[in-house]
């Protein structure tokens, strides 16, 4: 099904099966907390505020969507595309984010504290003020990505690509 363009901010959408929609909508600040977004596409959606802990996303599409502020505490990411997202403030503690594309992404003042960031591909993201306490970035590619004031305390870095 197709929500294009649909006006959907604040609403609750909790544990809701939205299976390969076309989510190309205004989701600010909405409740998808265990919703199932399997294969959806949700490429440059408002995604603002919103509450996806716990949400699936395996196949979907995510890619220029804005997430920032957005809940995404231990939610799996793997595979997921999220090059160029707006991702500042976002909670992306304890979430998997292995071989995530995450180059040029917004990640500034957010929190991947025990997120498991192996392989996955930083270039050029803004990770200013970001929190990685104790995260996994092995063999990550932080090739011109900007750290200033990055908490890395405890965080592995063996492997990882820091060229400037």
């Amino acid at each position: 099904s197709s929500l294009v363009k649909a006006h959907l901010e604040g609403a609750n959408l909790m544990g809701s099966s939205l299976v390969g929609c076309d989510l190309r909508a205004s989701l600010w600040g909405a409740n998808l907390m265990q919703a199932d977004l399997t294969g959806s596409d949700l490429r440059g959606a408002n995604l603002r505020g919103a509450n996806l802990m716990g949400a699936k996303l395996t196949g979907s599409v995510l890619s220029g969507a804005s997430l920032n502020g957005c809940n995404l505490m231990g939610v799996n990411l793997q595979g997921i595309d999220l090059r160029g997202a707006d991702l500042r403030g976002a909670n992306l503690s304890n979430a998997n984010l292995k071989g995530v594309v995450l180059a040029q992404a917004n990640l500034q003042g957010s929190s991947l504290e025990n997120a498991n960031l192996e392989e996955a591909d930083l270039r050029g993201a803004n990770l200013s003020g970001a929190t990685l306490t104790g995260a996994n970035l092995l063999c990550a590619d932080l090739e011109g990505t900007s750290l200033e004031g990055v908490t890395l305390t405890g965080a592995c870095l063996i492997g990882t690509r820091l060229d400037q």
